[in-house]
């Protein structure tokens, strides 16, 4: 289907659905999501609205299916109120700019191996799509791990589009070698365990992508699981971390939903055997895309100042930061 008639953020005046986000198949299981699901799981829905409406910069087939009409066209109605009132950030962009850089440093790690075969472990998977959307992925084994409800409704929204009339040339299909989903709960200190079960290999090359999940997890939940991954470190030929953290003012305009944090993830990491910790935040040459056109919008400023002041000297508000985190780890240390 032509990119114009997908869920996007451009500037139609028109906002249209296809007809698989409204048939009553999808809807069916996005009614049982919105009864069944907690703040946690609801937000990887929100997260694939995100990828949907800002289809023009980021190329996902899934997202809209996965999201659902009621979230595409709540996020809808927000983008549309900031473009009207000339917002200096659209609703969005930070969301839309963090998928983007995860799937460039993916990139990035996986050429850096120099070929063979890649083990890719996506924590807390969500709705996440990467195993559709990216052709770099076709020598690797991925393995998306979540709560087994969640995968199960997941699994049944994509077989809604794969046999859809949307999907009639077969396009719709996993670009990588394996993609494996693997049912459990990353609080419980046994999900290694359930990894290795569903054939996780701790000798081959692995990327651990942790996209936008520390911070929901207890300060001691978010410790074991880096802490357990510093672990598979000794047994790993290589390995790179790709994480999203929030600093301490984040997490503290919602504590009931936000949690873990930390303000100096390039000194926590090492702690469990990584190194080469590079820290990037919204704006940074390799976080930016060209989506922050406006020079005084909230991130730009934000970057510029130092990460150890606590309130912006401006107006007072809390300095509140989403860190971008990539370390690398082998067996070596």
């Amino acid at each position: 289907m032509a990119e114009e008639e997908r869920a996007t953020s451009s500037d139609a005046n028109q906002f249209t659905l296809r007809d698989l986000v409204t048939s009553d198949e999808v809807r069916e299981i996005h009614l049982t999501i919105d009864k069944e699901w907690g703040p946690l799981q609801q937000s990887a829905r929100q997260t694939a609205a995100i990828r949907a409406l800002w289809g023009h910069v980021v190329k996902d087939p899934l997202a809209d299916v996965l999201a659902g009409e009621r979230l595409l066209h709540g996020l809808y109605e927000k983008m549309k109120r900031d473009r009207m009132s000339n917002a200096k950030e659209i609703s969005g962009v930070m969301l839309a700019i963090r998928t983007l850089w995860f799937d460039a440093r993916l990139e990035a790690a996986i050429e850096a191996f120099g070929g063979g075969h890649v083990q890719l472990v996506l924590l807390g998977a969500g709705m996440d799509a990467r195993a559709y959307r990216l052709s770099y992925l076709k020598n690797t084994t991925i393995f998306e791990l979540d709560f087994p409800d969640l995968l199960q409704l997941k699994s049944d929204l994509i077989k809604q589009a794969i046999a859809s009339s949307d999907n009639q040339t077969g396009q719709l299909t996993i670009s990588s070698d394996k993609l494996i989903h693997v049912p459990a709960d990353l609080r419980k200190p046994n999900w290694l365990q359930m990894l290795r079960d569903f054939g996780f290999s701790p000798g081959t090359n692995t990327v651990w992508l942790l996209e936008g999940i520390l911070y929901y997890l207890s300060h001691d939940d978010a410790m074991q699981v880096l802490e357990t991954i510093g672990h598979a470190l000794e047994k790993t030929a290589h390995t790179v971390l790709l994480a999203d953290i929030m600093n301490k003012s984040a997490v503290s305009l919602s504590n009931d939903i936000y949690q873990f944090y930390s303000d100096w993830p390039d000194q926590l990491l090492p702690r469990f055997g990584f190194c080469n910790v590079k820290v990037s935040q919204i704006g940074d040459l390799d976080a930016n895309f060209g989506l922050l056109t406006d020079p005084e919008n909230l991130f730009e400023r934000r970057r510029k100042i130092p990460r150890s002041v606590d309130i912006d000297p401006l107006d007072g508000s809390p300095c509140c930061r989403l860190y971008f985190v990539e370390a690398t780890g082998s067996p070596l240390g």
